[in-house]
Protein backbone atom coordinates (compact mmCIF):
# COMPACT_ATOMS: atom_id res chain seq x y z
CA UNK A 1 0.00 0.00 0.00
CA UNK A 2 1.09 3.75 -0.92
CA UNK A 3 1.71 5.89 2.10
CA UNK A 4 1.04 9.19 1.43
CA UNK A 5 3.59 11.78 2.59
CA UNK A 6 4.27 15.33 1.66
CA UNK A 7 7.45 17.05 3.51
CA UNK A 8 8.88 20.99 2.96
CA UNK A 9 10.59 21.78 -0.17
CA UNK A 10 14.31 19.84 -0.48
CA UNK A 11 16.93 21.48 -2.63
CA UNK A 12 18.45 18.27 -3.88
CA UNK A 13 14.41 17.78 -5.92
CA UNK A 14 16.67 19.75 -8.60
CA UNK A 15 19.66 17.64 -8.89
CA UNK A 16 17.81 14.77 -8.81
CA UNK A 17 15.55 16.03 -11.56
CA UNK A 18 18.96 16.96 -13.54
CA UNK A 19 20.28 13.47 -12.52
CA UNK A 20 17.26 11.65 -14.32
CA UNK A 21 17.25 14.01 -17.47
CA UNK A 22 20.79 12.98 -17.94
CA UNK A 23 19.91 9.45 -18.49
CA UNK A 24 16.93 9.96 -20.18
CA UNK A 25 18.44 11.90 -22.81
CA UNK A 26 21.23 8.94 -23.34
CA UNK A 27 17.83 6.67 -23.54
CA UNK A 28 15.52 8.35 -26.16
CA UNK A 29 18.33 10.45 -27.77
CA UNK A 30 17.10 12.34 -30.61
CA UNK A 31 13.15 11.29 -29.77
CA UNK A 32 13.28 13.61 -26.86
CA UNK A 33 12.63 17.51 -27.66
CA UNK A 34 12.75 18.76 -24.31
CA UNK A 35 12.56 17.43 -20.61
CA UNK A 36 10.59 19.77 -18.10
CA UNK A 37 10.61 19.51 -14.48
CA UNK A 38 7.40 19.61 -13.38
CA UNK A 39 4.96 19.05 -10.51
CA UNK A 40 5.06 20.74 -7.04
CA UNK A 41 8.88 19.19 -6.36
CA UNK A 42 9.63 21.50 -9.00
CA UNK A 43 8.15 24.63 -7.34
CA UNK A 44 10.99 26.38 -5.21
CA UNK A 45 9.70 26.26 -1.51
CA UNK A 46 6.09 24.52 -1.39
CA UNK A 47 5.24 21.46 0.53
CA UNK A 48 5.38 18.18 -1.79
CA UNK A 49 5.55 14.22 -2.57
CA UNK A 50 8.74 13.62 -2.20
CA UNK A 51 7.70 12.14 -6.36
CA UNK A 52 10.25 13.80 -8.83
CA UNK A 53 7.38 14.72 -11.72
CA UNK A 54 9.11 14.44 -15.17
CA UNK A 55 7.35 15.58 -18.73
CA UNK A 56 9.52 14.78 -21.60
CA UNK A 57 7.88 16.08 -24.54
CA UNK A 58 9.08 13.74 -27.92
CA UNK A 59 8.65 13.93 -31.89
CA UNK A 60 6.66 11.08 -31.85
CA UNK A 61 4.73 9.31 -29.08
CA UNK A 62 4.58 5.64 -30.68
CA UNK A 63 8.10 5.49 -30.41
CA UNK A 64 7.97 5.79 -26.69
CA UNK A 65 7.33 1.78 -26.28
CA UNK A 66 10.37 1.31 -28.02
CA UNK A 67 12.34 2.24 -25.47
CA UNK A 68 10.33 0.11 -22.50
CA UNK A 69 13.35 -2.63 -22.06
CA UNK A 70 15.48 0.26 -21.47
CA UNK A 71 13.56 2.67 -18.87
CA UNK A 72 12.66 -0.90 -17.03
CA UNK A 73 16.13 -1.15 -16.62
CA UNK A 74 16.21 2.42 -14.86
CA UNK A 75 13.87 1.01 -12.69
CA UNK A 76 10.65 2.68 -14.70
CA UNK A 77 7.22 0.43 -14.84
CA UNK A 78 4.98 1.34 -18.00
CA UNK A 79 1.14 1.93 -16.99
CA UNK A 80 1.07 2.87 -21.09
CA UNK A 81 -1.70 6.16 -20.97
CA UNK A 82 -3.00 5.63 -17.70
CA UNK A 83 -6.22 7.36 -18.02
CA UNK A 84 -4.81 10.50 -19.88
CA UNK A 85 -5.06 10.06 -23.92
CA UNK A 86 -2.17 10.48 -25.93
CA UNK A 87 0.22 10.44 -22.81
CA UNK A 88 2.86 7.63 -22.14
CA UNK A 89 2.99 7.71 -17.92
CA UNK A 90 5.67 5.27 -16.23
CA UNK A 91 6.79 5.50 -12.59
CA UNK A 92 9.93 4.51 -10.64
CA UNK A 93 9.91 2.78 -6.96
CA UNK A 94 7.06 0.57 -6.88
CA UNK A 95 5.13 1.49 -3.84
CA UNK A 96 7.69 3.91 -2.44
CA UNK A 97 7.57 5.86 -5.81
CA UNK A 98 10.67 8.26 -6.49
CA UNK A 99 9.77 9.48 -10.01
CA UNK A 100 6.74 9.90 -12.44
CA UNK A 101 7.13 10.17 -16.32
CA UNK A 102 4.75 12.39 -18.15
CA UNK A 103 5.76 11.55 -21.93
CA UNK A 104 3.62 13.71 -24.28
CA UNK A 105 3.93 14.10 -28.28
CA UNK A 106 4.85 17.72 -29.48
CA UNK A 107 1.80 19.88 -30.04
CA UNK A 108 -0.11 18.55 -26.96
CA UNK A 109 -2.14 20.18 -25.06
CA UNK A 110 -1.70 19.18 -21.80
CA UNK A 111 2.25 20.11 -22.15
CA UNK A 112 1.05 23.89 -21.81
CA UNK A 113 -1.21 22.65 -19.08
CA UNK A 114 1.25 21.48 -16.61
CA UNK A 115 4.22 24.03 -17.98
CA UNK A 116 1.43 27.12 -17.21
CA UNK A 117 0.53 25.41 -13.84
CA UNK A 118 4.10 24.87 -12.55
CA UNK A 119 5.53 28.44 -14.07
CA UNK A 120 1.94 30.03 -12.37
CA UNK A 121 2.56 28.44 -9.12
CA UNK A 122 6.42 29.52 -9.30
CA UNK A 123 5.48 33.39 -9.14
CA UNK A 124 2.05 33.26 -7.24
CA UNK A 125 3.58 32.45 -3.89
CA UNK A 126 0.50 32.70 -2.26
CA UNK A 127 -1.36 30.02 -4.09
CA UNK A 128 1.67 27.81 -3.76
CA UNK A 129 1.42 28.03 0.05
CA UNK A 130 -2.27 27.17 0.48
CA UNK A 131 -1.64 24.43 -2.10
CA UNK A 132 1.41 23.20 -0.35
CA UNK A 133 -0.43 23.52 3.12
CA UNK A 134 -3.25 21.89 1.57
CA UNK A 135 -1.57 19.10 0.67
CA UNK A 136 0.15 18.83 3.69
CA UNK A 137 -3.06 18.69 5.98
CA UNK A 138 -4.53 15.60 3.12
CA UNK A 139 -1.67 13.57 4.24
CA UNK A 140 -1.71 13.89 7.43
CA UNK A 141 -5.59 13.48 7.33
CA UNK A 142 -5.30 10.49 4.99
CA UNK A 143 -1.56 8.62 5.12
CA UNK A 144 -3.19 5.54 4.36
CA UNK A 145 -5.41 6.75 1.15
CA UNK A 146 -4.03 7.85 -1.81
CA UNK A 147 -7.58 8.34 -3.39
CA UNK A 148 -9.04 10.35 -0.84
CA UNK A 149 -5.28 12.81 -0.75
CA UNK A 150 -6.10 13.20 -4.73
CA UNK A 151 -9.83 14.07 -4.31
CA UNK A 152 -9.45 15.99 -1.52
CA UNK A 153 -7.34 18.31 -3.45
CA UNK A 154 -8.81 18.29 -6.57
CA UNK A 155 -11.19 21.24 -5.97
CA UNK A 156 -8.37 23.67 -5.36
CA UNK A 157 -6.08 21.76 -8.07
CA UNK A 158 -8.97 22.70 -10.74
CA UNK A 159 -9.37 26.28 -9.53
CA UNK A 160 -5.42 27.04 -9.33
CA UNK A 161 -5.17 25.18 -13.21
CA UNK A 162 -7.77 27.63 -14.35
CA UNK A 163 -6.13 30.46 -12.97
CA UNK A 164 -3.15 29.46 -14.65
CA UNK A 165 -4.19 28.78 -18.05
CA UNK A 166 -5.55 32.55 -17.31
CA UNK A 167 -2.40 33.48 -16.45
CA UNK A 168 -0.12 32.00 -18.99
CA UNK A 169 -2.88 32.57 -21.81
CA UNK A 170 -2.12 36.75 -20.97
CA UNK A 171 0.97 36.71 -20.74
CA UNK A 172 1.64 34.70 -24.16
CA UNK A 173 -0.21 37.15 -25.62
CA UNK A 174 1.54 39.85 -24.08
CA UNK A 175 5.16 38.61 -25.30
CA UNK A 176 3.21 38.35 -28.75
CA UNK A 177 2.82 42.14 -28.81
CA UNK A 178 6.14 42.60 -27.83
CA UNK A 179 8.26 40.80 -30.77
Amino acid sequence: MRKVEVCTYKEEWSSLFEEEKRQLENIFGEVILEIHHIGSTSIHGMNAKPIIDIMPVVTNIHNVEKFYNEMAELGYEAKGENGISGRRYLQKGGDERTHHLHIYERDNKDIFRHLAFRDYLRVNKEDAKQYGDLKTALAQKYPNNINAYIMGKHELTAALEQKALAWANRKKKHLYFLN
